[in-house]
């Protein structure tokens, strides 16, 4: 089975505050195993759908990232390319890269989802969530989601 893991948080679990607003709102570290074989890139989306905006509200958005490649550091810096290969799109702070959450009121789930992708998609950098789903569809082989949560104190 695909799977996403952090060694920052267990899945469903509280979301520490440094990778938040309240804090160093720094990226944590992600990784993932079990890939589909025929996987070409991954792709990146996390989402807060809890947040008072139709839609809800993307943190993070990133994509082409190269097969070979099986985690994200703790503290990816913002700009158009990931460490290893990759490609990082706008988040709804209308920023490139990573922005932590920030919820007004209130517990809020954070989704972390990663595509596994029959195909590099050749987006260029800043693509949003909904340029990011318009192309994948087709061409995802398998879902992983880490689920965490945060409230501001």
């Amino acid at each position: 089975m695909f799977q996403l893991t952090s060694s920052a948080f267990p899945a469903e679990g509280e979301i520490p505050k440094q990778f938040t607003c309240q804090g160093e709102d720094i990226s944590p570290e992600l990784a993932w195993k079990n890939a589909p074989r025929q996987t070409k890139a991954f792709a990146l989306i996390v989402h807060d759908p809890d947040a008072p905006r139709a839609g809800g509200f993307t943190h993070w958005v990133a994509y082409d990232i190269p097969a070979k490649v099986n985690h994200l550091p703790q503290a990816v810096l913002s700009g158009e390319k990931l460490p290893h290969g990759g490609l990082q799109g706008k988040n709804d702070f209308g920023q490139l890269g990573y922005r932590g959450p920030c919820p007004p009121s209130g517990t809020h789930r954070y989704y972390f989802y990663l595509y596994a992708l029959d195909a590099e998609l050749n987006l260029q950098p800043g693509a949003t969530k909904d340029d990011l789903e318009a192309v994948i569809k087709g061409h995802v082989l398998e879902k992983a989601e880490l689920l965490g949560k945060y409230k501001k104190n």
